[in-house]
């Protein structure tokens, strides 16, 4: 699958239908370069599953939990400070992966050894000025 964002405003929409077609896979990897938007795009996921504290990225903590509209836990992660995967192994990383929460995922390039079949991945770059998105998902 492939979108083209030519603002901030056709990300919901986007976002609505990556969901819709990933179907019951929960993990997601977010591929692309320094200010992409990929932060952005993963903020307005967490939007669409009804997390109604306002989203940030966990650059610095790693992972930051908020809770759907179901009561349900959303993980957003950021591996870009990560230095070793030993680090990943400390946090749990299984505990995260393999609970059925959904999983939202920077910088997953750092710990590709890791990531489940299952994981959907989101291949984001910028082409003047506009967004595009390739999505994979898993077979």
């Amino acid at each position: 699958m492939e979108y083209s964002a030519e603002s901030t405003g056709d990300l919901p929409k986007i976002a609505r239908d990556i969901l819709r077609k990933a179907g019951d896979f929960r993990l997601f990897a977010f591929y692309g370069n320094m200010g992409v938007g990929k932060t952005t795009l993963i903020l307005q996921f967490i939007e669409i599953l009804g997390v109604k504290e306002p989203g940030s990225s966990p650059t610095f903590s790693i992972v930051n939990e908020y809770r759907d509209a179901e009561n349900k836990p959303v993980y957003h992660f950021d591996f870009y400070r990560i230095e070793s995967i030993d680090e990943v192994y400390d946090i749990g990383y299984e505990e995260y992966f393999y609970s059925d929460a959904w999983c939202f995922m920077e910088w997953p390039e750092k710990i590709e050894a890791l990531l489940p079949d299952e994981t959907v991945k989101i291949f984001i770059n910028e082409e003047e000025n506009v967004r595009k998105i390739k999505v994979e998902l898993p077979s």
